[in-house]
């Protein structure tokens, strides 16, 4: 069964001339925007399909309340391997099948998902060589000069999960994902077989302090080329007026530990969730041996201005190889609650309501 990414993302919107005007200024390229449907396409094939509240493609019944990522759309390499997933999917939950063959379920955490036969389209990226002191292949030559930030593809989506480890096994079990890393209490990430990102998708704990009690969208990262781009959309999407607000946004652009990936947060309108300029990722194959981190590490960011928790000379940057996942057995449902996350988690509050 080989998962090629993220085909679709459908948002559930109260103000679809809103997000259209959003993710037009954010540069993902307008495929159609219409009074109740907006979609976007990306140069990967990945679309973004914002409808409003209501429509009859959302999922029934609404998983969460507000705006957000109401169905993530998985995209499958072969009809054999679709039909097998929904075999595979069928052993635990109810599916079903449109008219143009994409089979829809719903997780056991609540997320509703689909899944279609895709042929991913082969893109470039443009980049330059990088010159330090010593290296310098970049010689009688600038830097590309860019005029705007387009996305090219969906690298990852983000949801908080009321059992983080269950809802990994889940994917793992039918999907094929694979277990990457574990930032420990936090949440695990996990990368689809027909990927090489360091994730195609993370769960956070709903047990944590910063989190809703139940299944919810939180943030979705487009594949960007370079620092240059990340850092365009930033500039851009300041100047259009759009906030930049969550606890991820703290640092402005900076570089996630885990991943090693270069970001930036923007708020999407609405409250429905984070849109992430993503670059320089980590890319992995099946020869990666997934680890576990202290969440103070592995969880946030690298940045001066981070929560004091997150930062400081007594950050652990230990880590442990993980691949028999001893490090799952404390948080697993059964066990684990909000008294068995790490004490120290209790000095975020409540505003900082984004913090992964």
């Amino acid at each position: 069964m080989s998962i090629l990414g993220v085909e679709s993302v459908v948002f559930g919107v109260a103000d679809v001339a809103q997000h259209a005007r959003f993710w037009t200024d954010f540069g993902l390229p307008v495929e159609s925007i219409g009074a109740d449907e907006a979609v976007f396409r990306l140069a990967s094939g990945s679309r973004v399909i914002v409808l409003a509240h209501g429509d009859v493609r959302l999922p029934t019944p609404d998983p969460f309340p507000g705006d957000g990522v109401k169905e993530t759309v998985w995209g499958v390499d072969t009809q054999a391997n679709l039909d097998a997933i929904a075999a595979s999917l069928r052993t635990e939950v109810a599916v079903f099948r449109d008219e143009d063959g994409t089979i829809h379920a719903v997780c056991p955490d609540g997320q509703p998902i689909a899944l279609r036969v895709w042929v991913k389209r082969s893109f470039a990226s443009e980049v330059s060589p990088v010159n330090t002191p010593a290296s310098h292949p970049r010689f009688n030559q600038h830097r590309i000069w860019r005029q705007r930030a387009i996305p090219k593809t969906i690298n990852h989506v983000v949801f908080f999960s009321p059992d983080y480890v269950s809802s990994f096994e889940f994917y793992e079990r039918h999907l094929g994902f694979r277990y990457i890393d574990h930032s420990k209490g936090v949440g695990i990430f996990a990368r689809a077989g027909g990927t090489y990102e360091h994730h195609s998708i993370f769960w956070v704990n709903c047990d944590l302090p910063i989190a809703p009690d139940h299944f919810k969208f939180m943030h979705i990262a487009f594949g960007m080329d370079d620092i240059d781009e990340v850092m365009l959309g930033a500039n851009i999407m300041e100047a259009k007026g759009w906030k930049n607000t969550s606890m991820n946004a703290s640092g402005g652009i900076s570089r996630h530990r885990i991943s090693s990936a270069i970001y930036y947060y923007c708020d999407i309108p609405g409250h429905a969730g984070e849109a992430e300029y993503h670059a320089d990722t980590d890319y992995l194959d099946d020869n990666w041996v997934p680890r576990a981190w202290d969440f103070r590490f592995g969880s946030l960011l690298w940045a001066n201005n981070a929560p004091p928790i997150f930062r400081g000379p007594d950050i652990p940057w230990d880590m442990e190889f993980d691949a028999e996942r001893k490090s799952f057995e404390p948080y697993r449902k059964a066990k684990a609650g909000r008294q068995q996350i790490d004490g120290a988690l209790a000095a975020l509050t409540q505003d900082d309501e984004h913090a992964i």
